[in-house]
């Protein structure tokens, strides 16, 4: 019995020294982690990778074997997100992340970006979930020991993210598009519903309807729409000019019938239109 107890107690031992003092043993890894990282216009792009060494290896056609899918690292596959669509060596690509893969070979890189962000090294890779490939051309560099990725030439929407190891970069110039991105955010920060609101506000507390008119001008000005236009005709009718209100009205209950679902009061601006038609 003695001896059951005492091979318990050790078990017990061996399995809190498993489970705390070995799972907390943090190694160095041979190919370090890094990320980098870089906001091009308003666009932030990062890459994830590890960074394998040279250790006075042949790299190019041995260790990374020519012809052959390269998850560009070492470990896991190396990832890349865009926060927004780009343009890569004049490719498009949507906003979203990526593994990062190339094919090595004496002449031109196959560069591809992959949807399918869960792979170990290039294990479980389908070229059928690919989102973009094409084609460079490598560069001569100075001896890097480590690989690495960084950003060069940065300015208002471009910049070049290098792939750069041993003694060869391959430089990719991305482009993002950023006026069309700021005019795009203003559009949706400038909307014609505050407007609208204002215009409302002062119909329903009996304020001066020039000024209430002039913010629905903006609304519809941005945005013509059925709310709107149902509120240019109380204007309308408010202000003594009853035959545009009833024109207004019917263009607005039009809208109506063209929406995914009638408005709430819908039934309520019919009832306004017959009572200004009699």
């Amino acid at each position: 019995m003695r001896g059951l107890y005492t091979a318990v107690v050790i078990f017990v031992l061996l399995f809190l020294v498993m489970t705390t003092g070995w799972a907390q043993l943090d190694l160095p890894r041979l190919s370090p982690e890094a990320s980098v990282s870089q906001t091009i216009g308003i666009t932030k792009v990062t890459v994830d990778y590890f960074r394998p060494g040279v250790k006075n290896r042949v790299i190019w056609g041995e260790l990374v074997p020519y012809n052959e899918i390269w998850r560009t690292g070492a470990n896991r596959a190396t990832l890349i997100s865009f926060d927004s669509d780009v343009t890569i060596e004049g490719n498009k690509l949507a906003k979203g992340k990526y593994s990062f893969f190339t094919i090595p070979t004496p002449g031109e890189w196959t560069i591809i970006f992959n949807k399918n962000t869960d792979l170990w090294g290039t294990s479980g890779y389908k070229q059928e979930e690919d989102a973009l490939r094409f084609q460079v051309k490598p560069a001569a560099a100075e001896f890097t020991e480590r690989m690495m990725f960084s950003v060069i030439d940065l300015q208002d929407d471009a910049a070049t993210l290098v792939l750069q190891w041993e003694k060869l970069q391959i430089p990719l110039n991305i482009k993002v598009d950023v006026n069309t991105m700021v005019m795009e955010a203003a559009a949706q920060a400038i909307n014609w519903r505050t407007p609208y609101q204002a215009a409302g506000y002062v119909l329903d507390s009996n304020l001066e309807l020039e000024k209430g008119k002039a913010w629905l001008d903006i609304s519809q000005s941005i945005e013509k729409n059925y709310w709107n236009t149902t509120l240019q005709a109380r204007f309308l009718e408010k202000m003594g000019k009853k035959k545009d209100a009833v024109k207004t009205m019917e263009e607005a209950l039009k809208m109506a019938t063209e929406m995914d679902r009638a408005p709430f009061n819908q039934a309520e601006m019919e009832s306004l239109l017959n009572e200004w038609k009699k």
